[in-house]
């Protein structure tokens, strides 16, 4: 049977003073009144059945992530007491898959992106359910066609297909320098690496065992133990016990068999408040308001954002984000905009926990 798995576990740091610990970007309600879980979710109807759809999130965010998503079986939603990068987060979520279904073929999506049309996405992934079918002991990766050379993201190299819509990989490249990935576009012949994925439960736990044995160990016993040991320290303490590491580097390197399958979808990569603010409308002077009410005057390419019914008033300012929360105001250059992660540790150094 097809499964689904939405990772939906990351803190959105660059996102504050909305996303927050207890409240991460992927929970926040920025896109047409929903939040990028609430899409994610949606853009899997009509290719996997609600109750065959998981979702693995920080326990912190299980009953946030229960009221966004009602359709969503409770027991499908995986919560880890800590974030141990996202080959503990699949490997964890394959054992328990398969535990319940061990035929699982399993298809792995973000929440923290925006991918549209949702008609070529949905096509994507019915070609790579199916190559993962036709060739059941490999990993496939769905990779993105790219519109321009970007160097944040990581690298595919498509080789020659196989089956019906489905390349062997080459091989990763992560974050090229400019001129490389210049290269890689020109040449027709990369993908970006989405990090979305297609396998059989089977696949990923065999390629697991061969790459990180010692996880794959630790993660078989929480997942025979999982619900019993649910929120204890021994469970934290086994958990905390795991190699930190990502599924690009700890598996899908190493492993022996890895095809590609073509998404050509506009997918965004919602980091930054300038990539939420590509989402919405401007009005003639570039400026950008994510806010129910707002009022810009005499000011240019500005981003504005706030949750609340608070009026954000701005005036003869230009090149600005403003982002109003419930305890914290952000306000910088938007040159600066890198550096908001940066300030995570001046903000815990001088407030500690408060503002977190």
């Amino acid at each position: 049977m097809r499964h689904a798995l939405i990772m939906a576990g990351g803190s959105g740091t660059r996102l504050w003073p909305l996303s927050r610990r207890m409240r991460p970007k992927q929970l926040l309600r920025l896109f047409d009144g929903e939040s990028l879980l609430q899409h994610a979710r949606r853009r899997l109807d009509g290719v996997f059945e609600p109750e065959n759809i998981w979702v693995i999130t920080s326990a912190a965010y299980i009953d946030l992530v229960a009221q966004q998503l009602s359709d969503i079986p409770r027991e499908n939603l995986i919560g880890e007491p800590m974030g141990r990068d996202t080959s503990n987060a699949i490997g964890l979520a394959a054992h328990l898959l398969t535990q319940r279904d061990p035929d699982a073929v399993m298809g792995v999506f973000t929440a923290d992106h925006l991918i549209s049309p949702r008609e070529e996405f949905a096509e994507a992934i019915e070609i790579g359910l199916a190559a993962a079918e036709q060739f059941p002991d490999s990993l496939v990766t769905f990779g993105i066609v790219p519109d321009r050379p970007h160097t944040g993201y990581g690298y595919v190299h498509r080789g020659e297909p196989v089956g019906e819509g489905a390349y062997r990989v080459l091989e990763f490249t992560e974050k090229p320098d400019a001129d490389v990935a210049e290269r890689y576009v020109q040449s027709g012949e990369y993908f970006w690496n989405s990090g979305m994925f297609a396998w059989r439960g089977g696949a990923i736990l065999a390629e697991l065992q061969r790459c990180l044995p010692e996880n794959n160990r630790v993660l078989a016993g929480l997942a025979r133990d999982w619900m019993a040991q649910a929120g204890t320290d021994e469970q934290a303490r086994e958990f905390e016990s795991l190699e930190k590491i990502s599924i690009d580097f700890g598996v899908m390197e190493k492993a022996q068999s890895v095809l590609t399958v073509e998404m050509d979808c506009r997918w965004v990569d919602l980091g930054s408040w300038s990539s939420i603010a590509e989402m919405h409308e401007a009005d003639e002077a570039g400026n950008v308001a994510i806010a129910p009410h707002h009022l810009v005057t005499n000011g240019a390419n500005n981003i504005v954002v706030s949750e609340s019914d608070h009026l954000v008033a701005v005036m003869g300012l230009d090149d600005m984000i403003i982002v109003h929360g419930d305890d914290a105001t952000l306000i910088c250059p938007r040159g600066y905009e890198q550096k908001i992660k940066e300030l995570t540790s001046l903000r815990q150094k001088k407030f500690g926990d408060r503002f977190e």
